[in-house]
């Protein structure tokens, strides 16, 4: 299987299952002499990790990362980084009913149809379980961009969508409620909501907003490694990740040219930010701002139709833990996967010139 490594430089490679032994990672290029605050990384898997509120899956894992090399003394080495986090809550039983079938909207199918073979506890290796080691190299990755700011929110559920701009918001308010909003009216409004859709057995999508500020003019390069696509393939690949957006996103195309156009002020900095800090694929120091769109969990706890292995309609229910929606527990995941962009690309900057 291809596709378990991301970056050119700041580079994560993960492993593991979501009901094996453990998953895990290795961290290569990190620099050596970063002071490392290892309980900030964990407080970062905190705030993935299942059973936190009444409105995630209830699967109780600790989620404690152990790490095995390139830290000594609480320092990078600058050797790779390798670390990992056992399972300790698997229900693989919970899973026996779809052994010989396919759940919708899942990779089941695909991944069976592929590769001839699959662990289909949990999804396996195509579970956002997965998710937790990039959570520890993000957090790794965030301590490494010291002066950068890296903060994402929900900014929308169902029909529930928050319009404030983010400069109108208070950023230390997003921990202060399960649904990670930093508007407490909106976020009950939305927490109150994901409850009934639970109730119902059934799920609910949502916008994950992500701000990024004091980031230094010079990340990106202008051809095929934009600074905005490697953002949304890392975004892409975050699962139930449907859309990527940055800037003015689909709304710019409702305006005309001279009202897009970022002008100047004598410092180099934009009246505006149209271009949400990113312009001809390479950051201009204004705030990099995007949204990142999230199906609804495909996993609902009700009865449907599907086909087995043999391709003969069986109908079956949604077992287990899930979440009702995902978007609360995803906002640590994509500041990792941001975190590691900006990493990637600020190596890469040492390289172009004296």
């Amino acid at each position: 299987m291809a596709g378990n490594t991301f970056g050119t430089l700041f580079k994560l490679m993960t492993f593991g299952e979501s009901h094996g032994v453990a998953i895990g990672g290795v961290l290569d290029g990190c620099p050596a002499g970063i002071q490392l605050d290892l309980e900030a990384i964990q407080t970062e898997l905190d705030r993935r990790k299942p059973g936190q509120s009444a409105i995630v899956t209830q699967r109780k894992e600790p989620d404690s990362v152990e790490f095995y090399s390139g830290i000594f003394e609480g320092k990078t080495t600058g050797t790779p980084i390798g670390f990992a986090i056992h399972n300790t809550n698997q229900k693989s039983h919970d899973y026996s009913h779809i052994k010989d079938s396919y759940r919708p909207s899942h990779a089941d199918y695909v991944y069976d149809q592929k590769y001839g073979f699959r662990d289909y506890r949990g999804g396996g290796r195509s579970s956002a379980r997965e998710t937790a080691s990039r959570v520890v190299a993000g957090a790794i990755a965030k301590q490494f961009l010291k002066g950068i700011k890296i903060n994402a929110y929900v900014s929308q559920v169902g029909d529930l969508s928050l319009s404030t701009n983010y400069k109108e918001l208070d950023f230390s308010l997003i921990e202060s409620n399960p649904v990670r909003c930093p508007d407490p009216e909106m976020a009950l409004k939305m927490e109150n909501y994901i409850k009934e859709i639970r109730k119902e057995g059934d799920t609910i999508g949502g916008v994950i907003t992500c701000v990024v500020q004091n980031v230094p003019i010079g990340l990106g390069e202008p051809a095929f490694d934009k600074l905005h696509a490697e953002l949304g393939k890392a975004m892409l690949s975050i699962n139930a990740v449907k859309g990527f957006e940055y800037g003015s996103g689909f709304e710019g195309v409702k305006m005309k040219g001279s009202a897009h156009n970022d002008q100047f002020n004598s410092d180099g900095t934009t009246k505006t930010n149209h271009s949400g800090g990113i312009q001809g694929g390479i950051s201009n120091g204004m705030d990099i701002y995007f949204n990142i769109a999230f199906k609804p969990v495909a996993t609902v706890i009700q009865g449907y139709e599907t086909i087995d292995k043999e391709g003969n309609m069986v109908t079956t229910q949604g077992k287990g833990r899930h979440d009702p929606c995902v978007v609360p527990r995803a906002v640590p995941i994509v500041e990792a996967m941001t975190a590691l962009v900006l990493a990637d690309y600020t190596l890469l900057n040492r390289t172009i010139k004296l």
